[in-house]
């Protein structure tokens, strides 16, 4: 469950996004060039999946793989067949944020930078292993968000709340897959030019998830308690910012994209009737 904080910033972000003006400038319009945001495809999904949280499409099937924050279970939920779920338990309970899957390896991210990888092995054996984030317990870093990066060929996670960011920067911390290690500021995202966009001095921007999209090669980034999308390219450098429509993006806490560059975000039920599926169609196919 998310803080009682973060869901009273939420709501007050909400407000000054949707009923005002900030300052003498408004944030874009909540449609894009390329996605419909106002109008998604919303797929409901059932009680158990309230705390949806991280997100992986697999196109083998048209599905996406799930994960929920409270406890350890891996979700498969078929996009094309109504009620096609399946479930496997990998690990106790703990605060499970995102999931990656690469090389036929899910990837789960622990809120504290903790990476929990997952397989499948002889006879829907299920093989785990954790690597624990340095120096975990000593510093006050939470992250949301986890990708895999092919350029520097290892995953990306996303500082949601680290202690040596502030207001100024978001920080991204690397983790090969070989070694296990994890590498500070492998890049960084400069937050003034998207509070320059919001018309203030200084935002904390709060990232839930983040996805690569494969058609522009951009950053699409999901800031729930803020109700942003924003988007960067592959250095971090801003490009654009949206505002999310909170009556639609309840609580948006993962964020995928299929190989045509349609976006799927899940979205918690934040104690507002069912979980769900947003899917945005890409309107700009021929890109």
């Amino acid at each position: 469950m998310r803080h009682i904080r973060d869901l009273a910033c939420a709501a007050i972000i909400s407000f000054v996004l949707f009923a005002c003006k900030t300052g003498g400038k408004s944030v874009q319009p909540v449609d894009s060039s390329m996605y419909d945001l106002a109008h998604p495809a919303i797929m409901k999904l059932p009680e158990a999946l309230a705390e949806i949280s991280g997100i992986a499409y697999y196109s083998k099937d048209t599905s996406v793989f799930a994960i929920e924050d409270e406890a350890g279970l891996l979700y498969k939920i078929s996009l094309t067949q109504k009620d096609a779920i399946q479930k496997w338990k990998f690990d106790k309970k703990r605060d499970y944020e995102d999931v990656v899957l690469h090389d036929s390896i899910f990837y789960v991210l622990v809120s504290n930078g903790d990476i929990e990888s997952v397989q499948f092995g002889k006879n829907d054996s299920i093989i785990t292993n954790i690597s624990e984030f340095p120096d975990a317990s000593k510093k006050t870093n939470e992250f949301e968000s986890m990708y895999y990066d092919d350029s520097l060929r290892q995953l990306v996670l996303l500082c949601k709340d680290c202690e040596d960011d502030g207001k100024k920067t978001i920080s991204a911390w690397g983790y090969d897959l070989n070694s296990g290690t994890y590498t500070p500021s492998v890049f960084t995202i400069d937050v003034q030019p998207i509070a320059q966009q919001l018309d203030e001095k200084k935002i904390k921007l709060k990232p839930s998830a983040m996805a690569v999209n494969p058609v522009t090669n951009e950053f699409y980034i999901l800031c729930s308690v803020n109700k942003l999308l924003v988007v960067t390219d592959r250095k971090g450098n801003f490009k654009a910012l949206y505002a999310l429509d909170p009556a639609i993006y309840k609580q948006p806490e993962g964020i995928a994209f299929t190989a045509k560059g349609d976006m799927i975000i899940s979205n918690e039920s934040h104690e507002t009737g069912l979980a769900d599926l947003l899917i945005i169609k890409n309107k700009k196919k021929g890109l």
